[in-house]
């Protein structure tokens, strides 16, 4: 692991230019190696997969800023947050030519592969040849084909150092008299760590630790366990724990090795030992079977339901590329029924046919011609790029984003607080009622009156007891017709007119006077009502003192006694908490009493038990002792026997090796025997005895694989008439019938040419 140093380095030649490219550098907000469209354009930059390809579109797509700023007239220069000075809107215009291909280059070096390897296979597929474009040294790619040359750098950079970025400061000129600009002898620098604290992590701390002789610390037993497997322990870990305290419980409760009366029943117990472990394992295995069964039915179970997903997608894009054909299909057949009725509509409104002039003054008079709204089917366009400026908005357009803007609302918009109204007061402080009541009162008994009236139900008419004479309805009157007058007499109708408005205002003023008259001791009383009205305000004024002044008093008498309650109830709680401390306490003092007690009982009973058990070990300690002298004895005898066994293997082994060694020499005499007589024989041999060696060597092996060919051949000429009698049953069939067929279809082309020629005779002859 890498650790941060600070190295101190002096600069040489500090600047101006430096200093300026350092602020360059901060101000510049993003530095790229390369362009944000060379996978498109450069040749030379080579995209290793489809997937890279697609990703550097994308990266692309994201670093150009598509976002314009579009200024609102009306608050062009505006600083408020609720009027702002322009909107945002996502430009559609790209960057990249339409006659620019965006397609991955690759898939032309795998087609011009694949024909490589086509051409390798087949020889009779002929390579086509690969057009070469010029590359124009000498012209205008000159400048490709130059290199610039290898400067070194001045200070020598150690590795695995990054130098610190000295803070900015702004530049200040030199004053005139300086003839140098000053040095700094050092330079700060740091590196940064190659590894993350998370990848060193190791394993928590296990201090050393030292055991004592004659003792095996049962913590020993997890030493096996370490972090990540085993620890922390869980409940497997602890149920292992547990097994293993029994079971060296009961090694410690097996008859010692050297009591041989005990023998039996120390089998039989490891005996029942090992059937209690084998059916332990047995349950473990059990287990993980239904573990690993549990595990394949979930795996199935999610197979299943990723396969029935899988159908449903699939079904639903059918289904909605069938809705999409559909709606479409249904699209284009109203289009065309709308084209046709305009269509219709157009030839009605002129049968004969005849051309019309422009009329101007009626298309601009007429706010629904074409001057005001053109039609988008006669190539205008009015509202062309109008999606452009539509405000697509996350929190409005998703479900999501309404969840998240209904979040952030306050609560009393979400949750209105509802308050009952107030009861609306009719009457006055003095007890009268209302100006507005009295009218709404007698306003609502005019409507129900009204209504009454309305609904009221017709009786029906009684039969008359006696006989009445039916009325004769009048003769209508002639109707009036209008004659022309002469001016004098419209003038007298006029003045006649006149004279009935002025009487008919004199009967309203006359009637209103009566009213008036009527109606004069209602007013005045009215009036002196209103001119009592003071002494009863102040009247209500002094019970509105006297009221409050009572409640002060009840008041006052309502705390003293809250306060000498609150004292008592204190006082009460004080003396029962002592009593209830004092109850605790004794009640204590009585538990570890009796748990004393107990403490005395059983370890008495503990100590009879100790004594019991070790007068037992000392008996079983002086059998043992005599057993171990028999085993003693026993072991003896078996030493000599093994002594005797072992002596009498080494001479066997003895005898066995001898005996080897004089086969083995004898062979290797009888082996250079016969190797003696065969390279005589050898030299002895002729050219025509080798020559018949060779002869047999080859027709034991060249004749069989001929005589296996001729039987080949046999075979194949004995199926083959049974093929050829099988061919010809077959075809001799089918040829009929195709040559039956073909001659039906020719002549019903023939028939079929005849009857589009009468046709067309007969088309020119109606013409």
């Amino acid at each position: 692991m890498s650790h941060a140093v600070t190295i101190q380095e002096p600069q040489a030649q500090p600047q101006v230019s430096q200093t300026r490219y350092r602020e360059r550098s901060r101000a510049g907000s993003h530095i790229s190696s390369n362009r944000a469209y060379d996978f498109l354009y450069d040749p030379l930059f080579i995209v290793s997969s489809e997937k890279d390809h697609t990703q550097a579109n994308i990266q692309a797509t994201l670093i150009r800023s598509r976002l314009r700023k579009v200024p609102r007239f009306k608050t062009m220069f505006s600083n408020l947050m609720h009027y702002p000075r322009y909107s945002l809107y996502w430009s559609k215009s790209d960057p990249v030519p339409p006659f620019i291909s965006r397609q991955w280059k690759g898939h032309e070096e795998k087609h011009r592969e694949a024909l490589r390897q086509l051409a390798i296979t087949d020889t009779s597929f002929q390579m086509p040849r690969e057009v070469y474009e010029d590359p124009e040294v000498t012209g205008k790619n000159r400048y490709k084909y130059f290199e610039r040359p290898f400067l070194p750098f001045f200070q020598q950079m150690p590795f695995n150092v990054v130098y610190a970025i000295s803070k900015a400061e702004p530049y200040t000129f030199p004053p005139t008299s300086t003839k140098q600009l000053s040095i700094p002898s050092k330079l700060t620098v740091g590196t940064q760590t190659d590894y993350r604290d998370a990848d060193v992590q190791t394993d928590p701390y296990s201090p050393e630790y030292v055991v004592c002789q004659d003792s095996i610390p049962e913590l020993l037993t997890l030493a096996t366990l370490t972090w990540g497997r085993g620890l922390p322990a869980g409940q497997a870990e602890v149920e292992m724990i547990e097994r293993a305290r029994e079971k060296r419980a009961w090694e410690a409760t097996l008859p010692a090795l050297s009591d041989t009366s005990q023998f039996e029943k120390r089998r039989k117990m490891m005996n029942e030992m090992e059937r209690k472990e084998w059916a332990f394992r047995e349950q473990e295995i059990e287990k993980l079977q239904e573990i690993r069964l549990e595990v394949l039915k979930e795996l199935l179970r999610k197979r299943e339901e990723n396969q029935n997903e899988v159908n449903m997608k699939h079904l639903n894009a059918r289904w909605s590329k069938l809705q999409e054909a559909k709606e479409a299909k249904m699209a284009k057949i109203q289009r065309t029924h709308v084209s046709t009725i305009r269509k219709l509509v157009g030839k009605g409104k002129n049968i004969e046919g005849k051309l019309e002039r422009r009329n101007i003054i009626k298309d601009y008079s007429d706010y629904a011609s074409q001057v005001y709204g053109p039609l988008s089917r006669l190539g205008c366009f009015p509202d062309n790029n109008s999606e452009d400026f539509v405000v697509k908005n996350y929190y409005l357009n998703t479900y999501e984003g309404l969840v998240e803007l209904e979040s952030r609302l306050p609560d009393f918009v979400t949750q209105p607080r509802i308050r009952a109204p107030k009861p609306k007061v009719i009457t006055t402080k003095a007890g009268f009622l209302k100006r507005a009541a009295r009218l709404d009162y007698e306003l609502a008994e005019v409507h129900k009156a009204l209504l009454d009236k309305k609904n009221k139900v017709l009786e029906a008419r009684k039969p008359p007891r006696f006989l009445q004479r039916n009325p004769i309805p009048q003769p209508r009157l002639p109707t009036p017709t209008l004659e022309m007058t002469s001016n004098e007499e419209e003038e007298i109708e006029m003045a006649v007119i006149y004279l009935q408005k002025l009487l008919r205002g004199r009967v309203v003023q006359n009637m209103m006077f009566e009213g008036k008259e009527k109606r004069l001791e209602l007013i005045q009383e009215l009036r002196t009502c209103h001119a009592l009205q003071e002494d009863e305000k102040l009247v209500k004024k002094a019970e509105k003192q006297v009221t409050l002044a009572l409640q002060r008093q009840r008041n006052l008498h309502e705390h003293k006694v809250s306060l000498v309650e609150n004292h008592l109830a204190g006082l009460e709680g004080r003396a029962l908490a002592d009593m209830f401390d004092f109850l605790s306490k004794e009640l204590v003092r009585l538990q570890e009493e009796r748990r004393i007690h107990a403490f005395v009982m059983l370890a008495e009973r503990q100590r009879r038990i100790r004594e019991a058990e070790e007068s037992g070990r000392r008996q079983v300690e002086k059998q043992r002792l005599r057993e171990e002298d028999e085993i003693f004895k026993e072991v003896v005898k078996v030493h000599h026997s093994t002594i005797s066994s072992y002596l009498e293997d080494i001479i066997l082994n003895t005898e066995a090796n001898t005996a080897e060694e004089q086969a083995r020499a004898e062979i290797e005499k009888m082996a250079e025997k016969i190797n003696d007589i065969a390279y005589e024989m050898e030299s002895r041999r002729t050219y025509l005895q080798s020559e018949e060696i060779v002869a047999e060597l080859v027709y034991s092996f060249l004749i069989p694989e001929v005589q296996k060919y001729f039987v080949k051949e046999k075979v194949r000429n004995a199926q083959r008439k049974h093929i050829l009698a099988a061919h010809q049953i077959i075809h001799s069939c089918t040829e009929s019938m195709v040559q039956k067929r073909l001659t039906e279809g020719q002549q019903d082309e023939a028939s079929n040419a005849a009857m589009l020629l009468e046709k067309e005779i007969q088309n020119e002859n109606n013409s």
